[in-house]
């Protein structure tokens, strides 16, 4: 059963259209990632379900409420991490725990959310001494005050050294074994591999691959790479007649090509080295990767961290 529905999303701001008909689903319990390059409108869609911008049309259900009539209830349901966490300098994460369960009749308990989170050492610190990672624990933890039954987070671990985006990986899948339903907004390409069920791929404002991310690297056309060493040098016009072959680089006994077509390639390329008595000393084959996949459709390196072409399209 489906606990988010995205259908036809569109927002524009000015001549910039950040969503152009966005469309997708989320599962219950599952991590569904929404990866895409900075600035190709993965927060403004983050945004418009909920509730936080208001699309200029589509439709929007989450938990089986139409968010766009009632997000307010919408609220209710669900916790949120966005991109910047920003509280007074001088409140404590028990002080910011406590305020935010005041909000609702029925809280978590503030102690359980500092024990889950690692805060029990930081409780009565003020804010502006936490480090990045300890912020964005805190920001966890006040997202779950509510007991969400959904949770969005919009790029979680931007900025993170590598220590503090594994452990923040770990509460995420966490998230998912305690029976929540995420949305995870990311343009690391290793960590939609690594949490998410299934993922879709936005680039302008637009989805343009969904599926999970095995089934996408199996249902690409992406080039696999292969990589050759012989045992007597080879010529240029062995590799003229093979199929699909691209991006050809030679240097004596060694070759290294693209293809479309391993196995009907690789069994013209034996053929031909057979035929010349060339022994094969090294032969490999490196599958399609999601990173592929991902420059293939967009054309940009999932592993940029900063920079984008518009803060609206982030």
């Amino acid at each position: 059963m489906s606990n988010v529905i995205v259908s036809n999303l569109r927002k524009r701001y000015d001549d910039v259209v950040a969503a152009d008909g966005v469309s997708f689903e989320i599962e219950r319990g599952e991590i569904f990632g929404l990866l895409g390059p900075n600035g190709s409108g993965k927060t403004t869609t983050l945004e418009c379900i909920i509730g936080l911008r208001e699309p200029d049309s589509g439709e929007i259900s989450v938990a089986g409420i139409d968010a766009r009539r009632h997000p307010r209830e919408v609220k209710r349901r669900i916790g949120a991490v966005l991109q910047t966490t920003s509280l007074q300098d001088k409140i404590t994460p028990r002080e910011a725990l406590t305020l935010f369960a005041s909000f609702y009749a029925q809280a978590a308990h503030v102690s359980d959310l500092l024990q889950r989170f690692a805060l029990d050492d930081k409780a009565d610190a003020p804010f502006e001494s936490l480090s990045g990672g300890q912020r964005q624990r805190l920001a966890l933890a006040l997202a779950f005050v509510s007991n969400p039954e959904l949770v969005f987070l919009d790029e979680p671990t931007t900025g993170l050294d590598p220590k503090t985006r594994r452990e923040l990986h770990a509460e995420i899948a966490r998230m998912k074994t305690d029976g929540h339903t995420v949305l995870l907004t990311t343009h690391y390409i290793d960590e939609a591999e690594e949490l998410c069920d299934r993922i879709a791929i936005i680039d302008r404002g637009k989805i343009i691959a969904s599926g999970a991310p095995h089934a996408l690297i199996a249902g690409t056309t992406t080039y696999q790479s292969v990589s050759l060493v012989t045992a007597a040098p080879l010529d240029a016009a062995l590799f003229d007649a093979l199929p699909g072959i691209e991006e050809l680089a030679l240097d004596d006994t060694r070759a290294a090509f693209r293809t479309t077509s391993v196995s009907r390639t690789l069994g013209g390329l034996l053929q031909q080295l057979d035929a010349r008595a060339i022994e094969v000393v090294d032969l490999r084959v490196k599958k399609a990767s999601l990173e592929d996949v991902f420059i293939r459709l967009t054309g940009a390196s999932g592993r940029e961290q900063e920079g984008s072409r518009d803060p609206a399209l982030q």
